[in-house]
């Protein structure tokens, strides 16, 4: 589980240090939602709450528009002063940013559909516009490694046999399934405030896939527009 994996790398690397109690929290989930309810007062009672049929319904203050500020409105502010990190002008450079699936939670993965794209039974998949399939070359369904455009980066951060499927992205740019497409990511890659991860700002490039890759692969339309459902033929 992710708390067992959460669990191991506090334990390694405290060593011992502070006072909680890694172990209990693995063996014991009502410990980590007591936690919860200590800190939102919207999970008092948690444990109790969700073992009734059905569960709880959480609110969500701004689905309802009630906007918690001084004006009593929805505030839009652009920030100032990010450094954005260069972007790569080669036209064969596209920027990859990795997403979930509908049935995903995380890194968990509970099923291999998502309803959110029209994707069904799989998730080797790389989304791309029209536009820039006719620019480079392919077509959906064509089958494609993606490697990283990194200078420094090992040349071996190359993920294989992903299947093309047409959707609505902007131009440049192209997205496929995490974490399958992590390997295409360096330890480097990351603020260096924060230490987030780069996983939705990444530049690769494309190819046809090598090798043998497997039986032709049909990608059916779902007949909305900017999504598609793939499906083995």
């Amino acid at each position: 589980s992710e708390i067992w994996i959460v669990g191991e790398i506090a334990k390694a690397t405290l060593k011992g240090k502070g006072d909680i109690d890694w172990d209990a929290y693995v063996a014991n989930y009502d410990l980590i939602r007591d936690k919860i309810e200590a800190v939102f007062p919207d999970f008092a009672d948690y444990n109790a709450r969700i073992r009734k049929p059905g569960g709880f319904h959480l609110p969500n203050s701004a689905a309802m528009r009630i906007w918690k500020t001084s004006s009593g409105k929805a505030n839009f502010i652009v920030a100032q002063g990010i450094e954005e990190d260069e972007t790569a002008n080669a036209p064969d450079v596209l920027r990859l940013t990795t997403l979930r699936a509908h049935d995903q939670y995380n890194t968990t993965v509970y099923s291999l559909d998502d309803r959110y794209r029209g994707v069904f039974g799989r998730r080797d998949i790389l989304f791309m516009n029209e536009r820039d399939m006719a620019r480079l070359g392919y077509a959906e369904g064509d089958v494609v490694d993606v490697a990283t455009a990194l200078q420094y980066a090992h040349p071996d951060r190359v993920v294989q046999k992903l299947t093309l499927v047409r959707y609505a992205l902007p131009d440049g740019c192209i997205a496929s399934y995490y974490p399958e497409t992590q390997p295409l990511i360096a330890l480097e890659d990351h603020d260096p405030q924060s230490f987030t991860p780069s996983y939705k700002s990444v530049p690769v490039t494309v190819r046809r896939a090598s090798g043998d890759v497997g039986a032709e692969r049909g990608v059916a339309r779902a007949g909305v527009v900017g999504q598609s459902q793939a499906a083995m033929a």
